[in-house]
């Protein structure tokens, strides 16, 4: 955590809404890709976020970093509201909608776009299991490292490396078999 930050989260802690405005303008476009991902209709991912935020900003008092960044406890309240709102609304997550809101320097998206369509990753990662689909998108399209992906997922730094070669794996097959299919 940058000491900037720290001091931000202190101020917060203590109250101070425009501290926590300027955490959230700092989160929010990240936290919104996540859910966006999980959810695929923008509306929905636009609420979810907001539910996310204001979770925090009600439970700051009792973030403490014990060893997971700001970041990591900012994504797991979204899993969390994610796994709530799939538990109350009975949908199926979609990728559609995607293209448009991933930044352009992701490196994810550049590693596959020369030899495959963004629409053919879609398909494919709807067949990565929910873990691995959370290394891939925490790793390559919010940039986390393998520690902070760790603390996020409450997983340990080897079972995140296992998991994020487990879907790159499944990934290439996947994409390679609807390569050859078409």
């Amino acid at each position: 955590m940058v000491d900037g930050e720290e001091k931000l989260i202190g101020r917060a802690i203590v109250g101070e809404s425009s501290a926590f405005g300027l955490l959230y303008d700092g989160y929010q476009p990240k936290i919104y890709r996540f859910i966006l991902v999980k959810v695929g209709h923008r509306e929905e991912a636009e609420d979810l976020t907001h539910q996310v935020f204001l979770k925090a900003w009600q439970n700051i008092g009792t973030y403490q970093e014990r060893g997971i960044p700001f970041s990591g406890w900012l994504y797991q309240i979204a899993r969390n509201q994610v796994i709530d709102h799939y538990r109350t609304k009975k949908v199926h997550a979609s990728l559609d909608l995607l293209e448009d809101e991933i930044p352009s320097e992701c490196r994810l998206e550049h590693a596959l776009e020369s030899a495959f369509s963004l629409e053919q990753v879609r398909k494919v990662m709807k067949q990565l299991t929910p873990d691995q689909e959370d290394v891939l998108l925490l790793r390559f399209v919010d940039d986390l490292s393998i520690r902070d992906a760790a603390k996020t997922l409450k997983k340990s730094e080897g079972a995140i490396k296992l998991l994020q070669y487990r879907a790159i794996e499944k990934l290439k097959d996947l994409l390679s078999t609807e390569h050859n299919d078409n």
